[in-house]
């Protein structure tokens, strides 16, 4: 009966439980991703947007800087609209419509976003317009006249070249009144004494004419002090009204910020029938959809909508994939409970992992009954071998014991040869045994294979003799191998003994040995009867023989081959049958080879210390 299983521990639960938090993670973080993303594009925007902003207010205020009107200004906002992308118009002071980007009839926004005036500038993007308020390009009766500006120039490149004379650098440029202007790169006091002629610095007599009426209309400025009247004019330097020298600077005992302040009262006076007059400035979208991010409570039950139906899709599918995980895992786990003698086997229903687990456990289920089948089987042999020599030592002491035979020589060799066979086969399973346990231990040592072949040839040579057997070897030179030399001569022994076994009268057993590559191969064959093709598999096998009334004159215990396989792979070997029917066997050993030892013992072949 399979055990209840707490919910927890379900592997269902927990798939299901994993797949929701991934799921609420990744949506979290990806909302969170969302809503980072669109925030910083949102600010990208709208520092774009107010970028673009400046840059329409400052491309027509100066417009206005350099018109006396507003004609012809369609053209310019059309090209901006086009530009930047959004909606512009121009309007006076009372709505009246000036310029339009939009059709014809298109309302203007409800509030306007700035105001055009160039004498008083709230934009910072031209420089000198932080001082006054003035934009820079409003120049009016200060524009130059074309022979003016060369001669201006003219001198200019004068100055730089009398600079660069003397060491000095220095760069020009112009200004909107047409004045070339020279800059030194080390300021005013790197300018040699010997360039200062004030050539540059005076004033065109355009520029001296403007000068003369603004000087009028500072000189009709009311002085704080003395309440309404006229001040003393302004003479000297320190106050820039044209861009490149200074002109006027006060020396009537006024505060200087009174007289900054009436300086550009008389600017914005002189230069006011030069520019435009004031209007507003309306922005817009060109679209008719919002700009900007809005999260209503409708977005935020769209949000919460989506997260919950991914929540639901995510536990249904991970439903639906745990299910037919777990089917599967259920059937092997009931299958794994049932008793072994059962030997029972799942359906291999799915090519995924959980299929080739239970193809496994079937292969496993099938190997479980073969090594049953044959644990019985060893069982039954080990009783059938060990019987025979028990029941004859028992017959024999028991005949003798009731006194019906004497224990003359003959009977007590009779039962010694029983007992050394019982001998044998308890010392061929002790072998097995600490190998199948692990605890086999091999005693390497640089073995030759001719010194090897030797020792199990003599070993064998009175048994072939006496049975009419010839016994023939062929070695190459120089073989060596890393091998325990007992172990060794055992499993060669037991390959040639099982040889002379087989073979009849007048046959011939050969051993062999060669090298090839990095191996040493060793081979035993027999002129006898042969193996059956389908008896080769099972060559190797306990207590398998082919011989199957088990008969003591045409077969050994069994185990003689078993050993020589455990032993032979235990030297990292291996050991192979070959047979055809009548024409005899071939058992071939291949082992690693070794190199021959630098020096040897002449009586005993192994390295001198």
């Amino acid at each position: 009966m399979t055990p209840s299983l707490p919910w927890r521990k379900s592997l269902s639960v927990r798939l299901l439980l994993t797949s929701m938090a991934i799921a609420v993670v990744s949506v979290g973080a990806t909302s969170w991703l969302a809503v980072e993303t669109t925030t910083r594009a949102i600010q990208e925007e709208r520092g774009q947007v107010l970028s673009d902003d400046n840059e329409i207010l400052r491309q027509l205020s100066g417009y206005a800087a350099t018109h006396a009107d507003w004609d012809g200004v369609q053209t310019s906002v059309r090209t901006l609209s086009r530009t930047m992308g959004r909606r512009i118009a121009l309007a006076t002071e009372t709505g009246y419509p000036i310029a339009d980007s939009a059709a014809p009839g298109t309302p203007l926004p409800a509030r306007s976003s700035a105001t055009v005036e160039p004498l008083n500038t709230d934009t910072y993007t031209e420089p000198g317009a932080q001082l006054a308020g003035i934009d820079p390009r409003a120049v009016g009766p200060y524009l130059l006249r074309p022979a003016e500006r060369a001669q201006v120039k003219t001198l200019a490149e004068k100055r730089l070249a009398c600079m660069r004379r003397y060491g000095s650098d220095g760069s020009s440029r112009q200004t909107p009144s047409g004045r070339t202007v020279v800059t030194s790169d080390g300021g005013e006091a790197s300018v040699p004494l010997q360039c200062a002629d004030g050539q540059l610095n005076t004033p065109a007599r355009t520029e001296q004419k403007a000068l003369d009426e603004l000087g009028a209309l500072i000189a009709s400025c009311p002085d704080p002090e003395q309440g309404k009247g006229k001040g003393t004019p302004l003479a000297g330097v320190g106050i820039d009204l044209i861009p490149g020298f200074n002109t006027l600077a006060s020396d009537s005992g006024r505060p200087l910020g009174q007289t900054q302040s009436c300086v550009d009262n008389a600017r914005r006076k002189q230069l006011d029938p030069y520019v435009a007059p004031r209007a507003r400035l309306y922005l817009g979208s060109l679209g008719r959809q919002p700009a900007g991010f809005n999260l209503s409570p409708a977005n935020k039950a769209k949000i919460v909508g989506v997260t919950g139906l991914v929540l639901a899709v995510t536990v249904a599918m991970t439903a639906v994939v745990a299910i037919r995980l777990v089917r599967p895992l259920r059937a092997l786990t009931a299958a794994a409970q049932q008793p072994p003698q059962r030997h029972a086997r799942v359906a291999v229903t799915t090519k995924d992992e959980t299929g080739y687990l239970a193809t496994a456990f079937n292969d496993l289920t099938a190997r479980r009954e073969q090594l049953e089948a044959q644990r019985k089987a060893m069982v039954s042999d080990i009783a059938h071998e060990l019987r025979t020599p028990l029941t004859n030592i028992r017959g024999w002491l028991e005949v003798t014991r009731d006194g019906l035979l004497d224990p003359d020589p003959d009977l007590i060799a009779s039962l010694h040869d029983e007992a050394l066979l019982l001998q044998h086969i308890i010392d061929d399973l002790q072998d097995l045994a600490a190998v199948d346990a692990g605890t086999l231990k091999l005693h390497r040592e640089p073995v030759g294979v001719d010194e090897l072949i030797a020792q199990v040839v003599s070993a064998h040579s009175t048994r072939a003799e006496a049975s009419g057997i010839r016994l023939h070897t062929r070695t190459d030179p120089g073989l060596w191998l890393d091998a325990d030399p007992v172990r060794m001569r055992q499993a060669l022994g037991n390959l040639v003994s099982n040889a002379l076994r087989h073979t009849p009268a007048d046959g011939t057993v050969t051993v062999t040995a060669r090298q090839t590559g990095d191996l040493a191969v060793l081979t035993v064959q027999d002129t006898g009867g042969g193996i059956a093709p389908e008896n080769l598999p099972h060559v190797f096998e306990r207590f398998w023989r082919a011989e199957k009334s088990r008969s003591r004159r045409t077969g050994g215990s069994g185990l003689g081959l078993s050993i020589v396989r455990q032993f032979v792979e235990a030297h990292g070997g291996t050991v192979t049958a070959d047979s055809e029917p009548g024409a005899g066997a071939v058992f071939t050993i291949r082992l690693p080879h070794r190199p021959a030892p630098q020096s040897l013992s002449p009586a005993r072949g192994r390295p001198v210390s």
